[in-house]
């Protein structure tokens, strides 16, 4: 068998060319469909990742993908909001431990600001069970303080001290910008992996303010002034009317008081829901649903997400797919690059079988050509996609916040490395059996 190897090896290096572009092609395939792969299996772990420890996502009455689409991955839009009313009123429950109010609507820069409250640093848990922790500076303390996710710091190059203003908009356009009320970087957020690593979160009280009708007195600070009338003292001016924007979120964010980084009155986007007792998280999300105050839905995180990966999974399968087609042809290519040298090589074997090599021979050797191209191809697909990992890697994490380690190969992916292998040894097995048909005559008399 070794010397069978090393007769393959030695009669590819006289067609160097050839073996070398079909080595090339089946490596491409190997790296597109592990790739694939790897980018598949690292961003379901993402999604399923960036809640945990949460029972339950509140918030007005939509369809429950929809609820966790822009509750926790900040993509699109809520339709409503809920009072706060009914906030405190779930919150109080005796089943409930703790609760996560979130107040979403405006942006900076191209990411999105959360206003929530000092319970998202203490309750918020993501992979298995972290808690979120700060690089630098310290987290929401006052009302103007602002901490920045470790993507959006990172891209705008933002340090503690900086002011910020936030804007009522989508993306990267920006209007109604609010001027009035700039916020200071307090801190800057450790990698997460998740969306909060490009999020802006600020606290429920300054959001708050931020939407407050600007002071009619230039000297008088706007913030002070909405927190006077938030504690139902006279204002230390007469506010002018507000323009469209500002009535519209006159009614928004807010809970409590302000010392504890929430406004007394006002709406919120949603809300995460921590319970005393597992058992009761369907008899809660029931009671939520059913809630008469005002239409809420309730939603399971873990029963959901899946629901979401469903829609995602058809550009999986999708590319996957478009993968297993490029291996498929890259496989071929080897094929018809076999098949088309067997009639210059007609002479070659009839050389081996004249000095005593027998058919057999002549088949294994066909065989273990279809073997070593594909193995090295693999072999060279592998290292590839390790060596674009360790480059793309930065690029992947600040561009698509998608964290894909650099480890060993899963179970799947060594399978699918594996079927590779085989399938090219397989394909193989065609060229050499017509080989083994030539007879020894056939090989001495080339027609020309």
């Amino acid at each position: 068998m070794r010397t069978v190897l090393e007769l393959a090896v030695r009669s590819l290096l006289n067609r160097r060319a050839t073996a070398l572009l079909t080595v090339l092609s089946i490596a491409c395939a190997v790296v597109l469909l592990l790739g694939v792969e790897r980018l598949r299996h690292e961003s379901r772990e993402s999604f399923t990742s960036t809640l945990s420890g949460t029972d339950l996502i509140v918030g007005a009455r939509s369809s429950p993908v929809h609820l966790l689409l822009y509750s926790v991955f900040h993509v699109g839009n809520a339709t409503n909001n809920l009072s706060w009313e009914s906030y405190r009123a779930i919150a109080q429950r005796p089943e409930v431990a703790w609760t996560i109010p979130l107040s979403l609507g405006d942006t900076h820069g191209g990411f999105r600001v959360l206003g929530t409250g000092p319970e998202f640093f203490e309750h918020f848990r993501f992979g298995t069970g972290r808690a979120l922790e700060l690089r630098s500076g310290q987290a929401l303390s006052g009302p103007r303080d602002a901490v920045l996710g470790a993507e959006v710091a990172a891209k705008l190059r933002y340090r503690l001290g900086e002011r910020i203003v936030v804007a009522h908009g989508a993306g990267d356009v920006s209007f109604s910008l609010h001027r009035q009320h700039p916020f200071v970087v307090a801190g800057i957020l450790r990698h997460t992996g998740t969306p909060v690593d490009r999020t802006v979160l600020v606290r429920l009280d300054g959001m708050d303010a931020m939407h407050q009708p600007p002071a009619a007195r230039s000297d008088v600070d706007p913030l002070d002034a909405a927190l006077a009338a938030r504690r139902g003292a006279a204002p230390p001016s007469t506010a002018p009317r507000a323009h469209h924007h500002e009535t519209r979120h006159a009614a928004a964010p807010g809970p409590q008081a302000s010392t504890d980084g929430h406004s007394a009155h006002g709406a919120i986007t949603a809300f995460l829901v921590g319970l005393k007792s597992r058992p009761a998280v369907l008899s809660m999300q029931r009671q939520i649903n059913e809630y008469r105050a005002e239409p809420l839905t309730a939603i399971l995180p873990a029963a959901t997400l899946p629901e979401l990966w469903e829609i995602v999974g058809a550009v999986e399968k999708a590319l996957f797919g478009v993968s297993v087609l490029v291996t498929a042809v890259g496989l071929t290519g080897m094929l018809v690059a076999l098949l088309t040298s067997l009639n210059e090589r007609r002479r070659e074997m009839a050389v081996l079988r004249s000095v005593g090599a027998r058919p057999t021979h002549v088949f294994a050797l066909i065989v273990g050509e279809a073997a070593v191209l594909t193995l090295t191809g693999v072999a060279i697909g592998i290292a590839l996609l390790y060596a674009g990992l360790a480059i793309g890697q930065p690029w992947l994490e600040a561009r698509m916040g998608l964290f894909v380690p650099i480890g060993w190969p899963s179970m799947r992916e060594a399978g699918l490395a594996a079927l590779v292998a085989v399938a090219g040894i397989i394909i193989g097995l065609l060229p050499g059996y017509r080989m083994y048909r030539q007879s020894l005559a056939d090989g001495m008399t080339i027609r020309v």
